[in-house]
């Protein structure tokens, strides 16, 4: 049994509703029984969409909101009015991916700082963990979780690491979770293969980030929810693990971050 701590299961994606449904289906079918739909990535329709994926999945599919730093130039009162009430939804188990992108920067940085900070808390306010999307800020991004208190809060997970070993234990220190995604079997990964054998057992998460970083050997196909179990071997390898042993670890990892019985 598995949980992807991290998936985007937009309608918009994945050929509407019963696409979704069948993507959904596969997963379970697959023993990927819980997953993480984020809504946060796709403008400002993303989180209201991600609510009702997960409210047609009950026990199967969780969701998070919030405004991805690409859109960060879109949160106005009204989408942060929006958001917030979409975030009492009880599907709702998390807030995010909020952060910092500094790669593409489709947002102006001091933009996205803004709406970083101004969601963080959000988050406080409604007590939800937060998911963390941080490229290229150089450290930036955990600073400000720390100024702002969030790692006193109800949690960060920093969603598809992807820097080094030494900023890792930084996050861990600090109160931080870490998701590995596919990236981890890459051929030119070694940088995310050694933050997969260092991370603290308790603080370790498995994700796909579909529909995007499919792993190896099904790279340059669409990603979904089932291929996290490839993430997953791969990553107890690395580690000495039974699959097993990692899955249910991971497993009670998520469960516990985002506060869902079993």
């Amino acid at each position: 049994m598995i949980f992807d701590s991290h998936c985007h299961l937009d309608p918009q994606t994945y050929g509407g509703d019963s696409g979704v449904d069948e993507v959904i289906a596969t997963a379970v079918a697959a023993g990927v029984t819980r997953m993480l739909t984020v809504g946060s990535g796709y403008g400002e329709g993303s989180a209201a969409r991600a609510v009702d994926v997960a409210s047609r999945h009950p026990g199967v599919v969780w969701a998070s909101v919030g405004l991805h730093p690409h859109d960060a130039s879109l949160l106005t009162d009204h989408v942060a009015s929006e958001l917030y009430e979409l975030a009492q939804q009880p599907v709702v188990v998390a807030y995010g991916e909020i952060g910092l992108d500094f790669y593409y920067d489709n947002s102006p940085r001091e933009i996205q700082r803004q709406a970083f900070v101004r969601q963080i808390h959000m988050a406080q306010e409604l007590n939800l963990p937060i998911i963390i999307h941080d490229r290229d800020s150089a450290g930036e991004c955990l600073e400000i979780l720390k100024k702002e208190g969030a790692f006193e809060a109800a949690g960060v997970l920093y969603h598809c690491y992807a820097s080094d070993v030494e900023h890792m234990h930084e996050v861990v220190e600090a109160g931080g979770h870490i998701s590995i995604p596919g990236v981890v079997t890459f051929k030119k990964s070694d940088l995310t293969r050694a933050v997969a054998r260092a991370v603290p057992s308790d603080r370790l998460h498995v994700e796909t980030d579909a529909p995007f970083l499919t792993p190896v050997p099904l790279r340059g196909r669409r990603n979904e929810p089932c291929h996290v179990a490839l993430t997953l071997d791969y990553i107890a390898q690395l580690r000495e693990l039974e699959p097993s042993e990692l899955a249910e670890q991971c497993t009670q990892n998520s469960m516990r971050f985002f506060g869902i019985s079993e």
